[in-house]
């Protein structure tokens, strides 16, 4: 991985649920983006490669590579559990805008000790820069973390974790409409199976949710897009800025927003939650958050972006372990066939050659 490439951020989660490594380029970002959000979740991005050979090398080789599996894989958990927490708030009463405003308040600080770090010895920015950091703040973090839990509210957490594994996918359509990339046929199959195998979640959970599961999953897709839309329009500033100092000052851009937006929708009576709810958003903002973002970009570091990117893949079978063993959601059938056909799609596009 070169020096200038951005491993994905997914307060992102989220999306994971995060997904972390921005493309190279805006005119390359389909292709790259798709590989990496399965890193994260949230989302999550760089070039599909072949990784036969990453896993026959020498004894030596592959003891060095541990410790980067490691790190990809407690970021895929971590990013992972972000559902699981917000679930688990959920039961003790407290609404979407108060329980993102308390992740964000939380994590103001460590990001604010990120950026500050990631930014000794380097240039101060220009205002274009603080303009598009603003932006990506506000679509990249503010807006998919907060579509993300109100969406949490009415769909499971092992579907909402599927919706935003698809996020690779939704960067490949952005490039190709944006910026004329080609979609080669391997890339239609591996969409296709990805957002079958959402459907057939999404089919079985409507039945028992009702139409509240709709609203859910439509919100959820909604994060999906503004993350993807991060992903693509992120690369050029990750060359210029560098991957830490972009992600510590945009996170804090979400963090502000998140924290004005809680001032402006809801009275700050409202911010009397149970203890619980406090203990589960320290959880959220460390654990969950920051930790899972520093964590993939170590990652990326040492064993490279592809090589994260299949690693990221536990992800949504970490929140369908988390969701069975704490939230006691039912596993089924078909959430198991619609993990496979997405897991499947997934790493289907990360193996197609660039268009």
């Amino acid at each position: 991985m070169r020096r200038g490439e951005r491993p994905e951020a997914s307060i992102a989660d989220d999306a994971g649920d995060v997904l972390t490594q921005a493309p190279h380029d805006s005119s390359d970002a389909a292709p790259d983006a798709s590989s990496s959000d399965v890193a994260a979740g949230a989302a999550e991005h760089a070039g599909a490669s072949d990784l036969s050979h990453a896993w026959a090398p020498s004894v030596a080789a592959s003891a060095a590579l541990w410790p980067g599996l490691l790190l990809a894989s407690a970021g895929a958990i971590g990013f992972s559990g972000k559902a699981i927490i917000a679930k688990l708030a959920y039961r003790h009463g407290v609404d979407a805008i108060t329980l993102v405003a308390y992740r964000m308040l939380f994590a103001l600080p460590l990001f604010a000790l990120l950026a500050l770090w990631a930014s000794r010895g380097r240039e101060p920015l220009a205002r274009r820069d603080w303009v598009l950091i603003a932006g990506l703040g506000f679509t990249g973090y503010y807006l998919a973390s907060t579509l993300d839990f109100i969406g949490l509210q009415y769909v499971s957490a092992s579907l909402e974790r599927l919706i935003l594994y698809l996020n690779p996918t939704l960067v490949l359509a952005i490039g190709a409409i944006a910026f004329g990339r080609r979609i080669v046929p391997g890339q239609l199959v591996a969409l296709a199976v990805s957002y079958l195998g959402v459907l057939v979640v999404f089919g079985h959970e409507i039945t028992h949710a009702g139409p509240n599961a709709l609203l859910g999953a439509v919100l959820v897709f909604g994060s999906a897009i503004s993350y993807a839309l991060y992903l693509v329009y992120s690369g050029e500033e990750v060359r210029r800025i560098g991957a830490l100092r972009l992600t510590g000052l945009a996170s804090l851009v979400a963090c502000a927003l998140c924290i004005v937006q809680f001032a402006v929708l809801r009275p700050w009576s409202a911010l009397a939650v149970a203890p619980e709810v406090i203990g589960l958003s320290v959880l959220n903002a460390t654990l969950c958050t920051f930790a899972p973002v520093v964590m993939v970009m170590l990652a990326i570091e040492r064993i490279g972006a592809p090589l994260v990117a299949q690693t990221g893949m536990i992800g949504p079978l970490s929140t369908l372990a988390m969701s069975v063993l704490l939230l006691g959601e039912p596993v089924t059938a078909w959430l198991l066939l619609g993990t496979a056909l997405v897991l499947a799609g997934i790493g289907l596009l990360a193996r197609q050659p660039r268009g």
